[in-house]
């Protein structure tokens, strides 16, 4: 999958576009930015509410191409000029985060998180 692919699955609206041809094989979807450093491991996508810097600078150290914030959330240009500068693609979508990440389990998106 592409970063495009999440964009039509999601309803999504491109905030910052860095490279929507980026490949994509793995998502997770969390607003504790703790959870995603201790668990998760090779995402590429990273599905949240949460509305800050640390989503970038999470994102960053976890090699992500893209973040979507859900249910409609669009970040502040702040939020958007530090994505900027690091290259991640950032999408708002309309759903929920469960029915975000179900969509694209749907589509063939798997999770990355060991069990």
């Amino acid at each position: 999958m592409i970063v495009k692919d999440i964009i039509d699955i999601l309803k999504g609206e491109v905030v910052y576009a860095a490279n929507l041809e980026a490949e994509v094989h793995t998502a997770c979807g969390s607003d504790m930015m703790s959870d995603v450093l201790a668990f998760v491991k090779d995402q590429s996508v990273l599905l949240t509410g949460l509305v800050n810097p640390q989503v970038v600078r999470t994102a960053e150290m976890m090699d992500m191409v893209c973040i979507v914030f859900v249910r409609g959330k669009v970040p502040d240009q702040t939020i958007i000029d530090l994505a900027e500068s690091r290259d991640i693609t950032l999408i708002s979508s309309p759903y929920r985060m469960f029915t975000a990440c179900g969509l694209l389990y749907k589509n063939g998106l798997e999770g990355g998180c060991d069990v």
